[in-house]
């Protein structure tokens, strides 16, 4: 990380305070975090996040006071452009479903590897979303839905090349990721981004994604 890049500010909501401390460990030894607070229930934690207004949460699901699912809407609804990652043990795919929904960036199983958290909590920041591997079939199973007969009428509001950039988001994939695929320049791929969230009124990528599968419209991406 450049020198005059500042870390990126985490905040931890987990009621285990060992799991929360071991998982304070790992990130402290990396340059490019800084944790800024911790919380043992969800309560906590959305006082925090509005206190202390962090580039990411990591948030755990099954929490006393107040539940994951339920802090995270408190939290994104003053700050729908927080990355808020979901960091659980439950591998419900309802709940994976619900919290993407709401906006969660991810949501991650706590026995991935190290690395892989790493690196989904620097890509959630920069607006991708992230799941753990074994997750991406269930998210996909529990909102698979048939075409659309009719269109909703946000959707026909997008242009042919925004409805096949919205087509890649639901296939997880980023900015750059999309950019090259359809040979156009980084930038213009945010600015299809930014005018899909308008015209469908949503705060993320990730609930553009969740839209997208759906409702069918996934399967417009190239190759797919």
């Amino acid at each position: 990380m450049p020198a005059d890049t500042p870390p990126l500010r985490i905040l931890l909501v987990d009621d285990h305070t060992l799991f929360r401390s071991g998982l304070k460990a790992l990130l402290q030894r990396q340059g490019d975090f800084e944790i800024v607070g911790e919380a043992g229930d969800g309560l906590e934690g959305v006082k925090l996040a509005e206190q202390l207004k962090p580039d990411a949460v990591l948030l755990d699901l099954d929490m006393p006071v107040m539940h994951g699912r339920d802090a995270l809407e408190q939290i994104l609804s003053s700050q729908p452009e927080l990355a808020v990652l979901m960091l659980t043990v439950l591998e419900d795919g309802e709940d994976l479903a619900e919290c993407m929904r709401l906006g969660a960036r991810g949501y991650l199983l706590k026995n991935i590897h190290a690395d892989f958290l790493l690196g989904s909590i620097r890509r959630a920041v920069e607006g991708d979303s992230v799941l753990s591997p074994e997750m991406t079939a269930k998210l996909v199973q529990r909102l698979r839905a048939p075409a659309p007969t009719q269109q909703p009428s946000e959707y026909e509001s997008l242009t042919p090349r925004e409805r096949e950039t919205l087509a890649w988001l639901a296939q997880g994939a980023s900015n750059k990721q999309i950019a090259r695929t359809l040979d156009v320049a980084e930038s213009t791929i945010k600015v299809h981004v930014q005018n899909i969230l308008r015209k469908l009124s949503l705060h993320s990528r990730v609930q553009a994604a969740v839209y997208a599968v759906e409702n069918g419209f996934d399967k417009l991406a190239r190759g797919h």
